[in-house]
């Protein structure tokens, strides 16, 4: 379990303590995070599908496969 330092609005912090209980505070907060996260989640996945189905994109980094072997990933201990 981590804790957070948040900032609110006073007027949201007062509302959410006239409705929202203390013991119940934490969990309807998590619960709305974890919405939020899920739904940008959701968001950069789409993103990504869309990447992969652009044809015009995918041509062009077709061409970028002739630096597969360029030896990037060779390591030379010695310059770490």
């Amino acid at each position: 379990m981590h804790k957070f330092l948040i900032s609110i609005p006073d007027d949201l912090a007062g509302r959410l303590r006239v409705i929202i209980p203390p013991r119940q505070r934490s969990k309807v907060i998590a619960r709305l995070i974890a919405k939020e996260v899920e739904e940008r989640e959701n968001s950069l996945y789409a993103c990504a599908l869309a990447v992969e189905k652009d044809e015009a994109l995918n041509k062009e980094m077709a061409g970028w496969n002739v630096t597969i072997s360029d030896g990037i990933n060779e390591v030379d201990n010695e310059s770490w």
